[in-house]
C-alpha cells in the first residue's frame, strides 16, 4: 500500500493540495510537497506612449499632397496651389514634423509613422510618460509589465536558489531593444501599446535600480502510474507554472536536482511508491477483472447448461490470437475495441482484410487508442500511415466503417462484438512487442450478459463523449467531415436519434443524406426497427428542404433506399409510412422528385424493394 501521508515529506500548508491533486485520479500519487522562495526582479521605467487624435483639413491635405504628389511639393509651392499664406502651410507642415509625420527636411514626404495615421485619419499627439514597472522571473525566463509594484515582503522560507542553480541569464532592463519592450507590454495585457488603434509605446527608460521581491512558491513531486513518470510541480497558489515545472523536470532528468536535498525524497521512497500505485492503477477495470476471474472459476463446476446464460472462460497465451479472430469474424453489426497502442505488427493486410470483410456485410467498428492523459505525451503513437489504411475501409454504402481515433488516459484492454461477447486482460489487442511467444499472458471471454454489458457501457460512454467532442467542434466551425465521423460513431453506438436531433437543431439538413445512410445499414443489420419513431422525425424535416440544395440528389437516393430497406423486412410498414400526416409525406416526396407523378406508394415501394 502507499505511505500514509504523515510518512511523506510533505508541508503541513500543501496537505490541502495534494489532496485535490490525488482526488483527480487515482492512479496520481503525490510523494513529496514542500513550500519555498524565490526572487523576483522588479524594475521602475518609464514609458513614453503616442496617441493618435483626427486631422484637422489643412493637415489632411497637406500629408495627402505629400503622398500623392509627383514629385513632392515644397512649402511655398502647396501654399501657391491653395493660394494660401506660406506662414499657414509651414506652421502647420512645423508641428506635422515635431510628431514625426513628415520627414525634416523639405520637399513634403510622410515618414512610415506617419503614413500609417493617416490611414486610420488621424495624426499622432505629442508623447506623454507613465511609469510602469518590470518584472523579471527567473524561473519561467520571462519579462512581465505591470502598472502596481509589487510588495517587498518577508518570507520566511529555504530559498530555492540555496538548492538549485538558477543559471538563467538576467536581462539588463535597460539593455533591451524597443521592439521587445512593445512586444512584452503588449503581451501582459496593458493597454499603452496598441499599433492598430495608433497607440505607440515610443520609448523607454529605466528610473531606478532593480530591486529584489520575495515570492512563495510551492514544489510537489507526483508520481503518475498512467504513464509511469515522475513529474514535478511548481504552484504559486493555485496557478501551475507550466514553464517552470517543465525546466525543473529537464534538470532532474538531467541529474541537476537532487529530490533527497530538496525535499528529502529518496530512492528507494520513490520505487516503493511507485510500485504500490502501480499495483492499484485503474482500479475500477481491476475489479470488474476479478469479478470476471471469480466467475470463470466457477464455471468448472458441474451445472446444468440449460440454465447456464453465460460463461467466463480463461484463454493464455497462443490461444488469444485465434481467440480475438473467431470473435471478430462472428460479428454481426458492431464491434468495440480499446488497445493503448496500436502498430503494423497486428494491423497488416490479412487484418486490414477481416475488416473490410466486417464492413462489407455492415459491422461498424470503434477503435480507441492512447495511455497518456495528453495525446502530445504519447510515447508511441498510433503510425499515421496505419490510421490512414484503417479509416480508409468503407462500408458498401461508401460511409467509413472503421472509426479509429486517441482517447487516452487508459491502460484498457477490451473488446466488445455486439454487446454479446467481452474480451478482456492484459492483452494488447491491436500491438505487439515484436514477439509473439508466450509471455505469461491471460485473457477473460465473457458471455454474462450483465457483465459483458457493464463493460460496454464503460467504453460506450467514452466514444459517445468523443462523438459529442468532434460535434461541437463540427459545428463551431461548420467542418462537414468531422461532422460526418461524428454522426458515423453515433450510428455504431445505435445512437441515430440523437445524431438525427443534433442536425434538426443545428438546421444543417445537408447531413441528412449522410444520416440515411447510417440508419440504412442499422436496417440492414436490424438493429434499427423498420416502424422505429426517428423515420417519422426524418420525415417531417422534407418540407425545409428545396429543391435546389446540392445534396438533393443524395437525398432522393437515400430515401428510396431507406424505403426499400423498410419494405424489404415489412412491406405494410413502409406503405404506412408514406400515408402518413394524411399524405403529406407522399407530397414532399413529389415535390423533391423522390417519386414520380405515375408511381403510387405501393408500385414505388416495389420498384425499390
Amino acid at each position: 500500500m502507499f505511505l500514509a501521508s504523515s510518512a511523506k515529506p510533505i508541508d503541513d500548508n500543501l496537505k490541502n493540495f495534494v489532496d485535490e491533486i490525488e482526488a483527480q485520479s487515482p492512479s496520481l500519487s503525490v510523494l513529496a510537497a514542500r513550500e519555498f522562495r524565490y526572487s523576483l526582479r522588479q524594475t521602475p521605467i518609464e514609458v513614453n506612449i503616442k496617441e493618435p487624435r483626427q486631422f484637422n483639413v489643412l493637415e489632411e491635405f497637406i500629408i495627402r499632397a505629400a503622398i500623392e504628389f509627383q514629385p513632392p511639393p515644397t512649402e511655398d509651392e502647396l501654399a501657391s496651389v491653395l493660394g494660401l499664406d506660406s506662414v499657414f502651410i509651414k506652421t502647420t507642415t512645423a508641428t506635422l514634423r515635431s510628431l514625426q509625420t513628415l520627414s525634416a527636411t523639405s520637399p513634403l514626404t510622410v515618414t512610415p509613422e506617419g503614413r500609417s495615421f493617416y490611414e486610420k485619419g488621424s495624426v499622432p499627439q505629442p508623447p506623454y510618460p507613465i511609469q510602469i514597472n518590470a518584472i523579471t522571473d527567473p524561473l519561467s525566463d520571462k519579462i512581465t509589465f505591470q502598472s502596481e509594484s509589487l510588495n517587498e515582503t518577508v518570507i520566511k522560507l529555504p530559498d530555492l536558489e540555496d538548492f538549485i542553480t538558477i543559471d538563467r541569464t538576467i536581462a539588463d532592463i535597460a539593455s533591451l531593444p524597443l521592439e521587445e519592450i512593445q512586444k512584452s507590454i503588449q503581451a501582459s495585457g496593458l493597454a499603452l501599446h496598441l499599433p492598430e488603434e495608433g497607440k505607440i509605446v515610443t520609448s523607454y527608460k529605466v528610473l531606478a535600480s532593480t530591486q529584489k521581491i520575495w515570492r512563495k512558491i510551492s514544489f510537489f513531486v507526483i508520481f503518475d502510474a498512467l504513464e509511469d513518470k515522475l513529474r514535478i510541480q511548481i504552484r504559486n497558489g493555485k496557478q501551475i507554472l507550466e514553464s517552470a515545472s517543465k525546466w525543473l523536470e529537464i534538470l532532474h532528468s538531467e541529474g541537476k536536482i537532487s529530490l533527497q536535498t530538496l525535499c528529502k525524497l529518496s530512492t528507494e521512497t520513490i520505487v516503493f511508491e511507485r510500485e504500490a500505485i502501480l499495483k492499484q492503477k485503474n482500479t475500477e477495470i481491476e475489479a470488474r477483472l476479478e469479478n470476471i476471474r471469480q466467475k470463470s472459476l466457477k464455471a468448472g463446476d458441474k451445472v446444468d447448461n440449460s440454465k447456464v446464460l453465460g460463461e467466463a472462460v480463461q484463454v493464455r497465451d497462443g490461444q488469444i490470437a485465434q481467440a480475438f479472430l473467431e470473435v471478430l469474424n462472428s460479428a454481426k453489426s458492431q464491434v468495440l475495441i480499446y488497445s493503448p497502442w496500436v502498430n503494423q505488427a497486428v494491423v497488416n493486410e490479412k487484418f486490414l482484410t477481416l475488416l473490410q470483410k466486417l464492413a462489407n456485410r455492415g459491422v461498424w467498428i470503434l477503435i480507441g487508442h492512447g495511455i497518456a492523459r495528453q495525446q502530445e505525451n504519447e510515447d508511441k503513437p498510433i503510425p499515421p500511415e496505419i490510421e490512414k489504411k484503417l479509416r480508409a475501409i468503407k462500408t458498401p454504402d461508401g460511409l467509413p466503417s472503421v472509426q479509429v481515433f486517441w482517447l487516452g488516459d487508459s491502460h484498457v484492454k477490451e473488446v466488445i462484438v455486439d454487446r454479446k461477447i467481452h474480451l478482456c486482460g492484459s492483452h494488447n489487442w491491436l500491438s505487439y512487442r515484436g514477439d509473439y511467444l508466450p509471455r505469461g499472458e491471460s485473457v477473460y471471454k465473457v458471455t454474462i450478459p450483465h457483465q459483458v454489458q457493464e463493460a460496454y457501457e464503460f467504453l460506450a460512454n467514452r466514444f459517445q463523449n468523443h462523438a459529442q467532442n468532434l460535434w461541437q467542434n463540427a459545428v463551431e466551425n461548420r467542418d462537414y467531415k468531422l461532422a460526418i465521423e461524428s454522426l458515423c460513431i453515433w450510428g455504431a453506438l445505435g445512437m441515430e436519434d440523437i445524431a438525427l436531433k443534433e442536425i434538426q437543431q443545428n438546421n444543417w439538413l445537408e447531413l441528412l443524406p449522410v444520416w440515411l445512410n447510417i440508419v440504412l445499414q442499422g436496417l440492414k443489420s436490424k438493429n434499427i426497427q423498420s416502424d422505429s419513431e426517428i423515420f417519422k422525425t426524418a420525415l417531417s424535416l422534407l418540407n425545409q428542404v428545396s429543391i435546389e440544395e446540392a445534396f438533393i440528389d443524395l437525398l432522393q437516393q437515400g430515401w428510396r433506399k431507406v424505403v426499400g430497406a423498410i419494405a424489404s423486412h415489412n412491406p405494410q410498414t413502409a406503405l404506412n409510412l408514406l400515408n402518413l400526416l394524411n399524405d403529406e409525406v407522399w407530397v414532399q416526396f413529389l415535390r423533391l422528385n423522390i417519386v414520380q407523378e405515375s408511381d403510387s406508394p405501393a408500385n414505388f415501394i416495389s420498384k425499390n424493394t
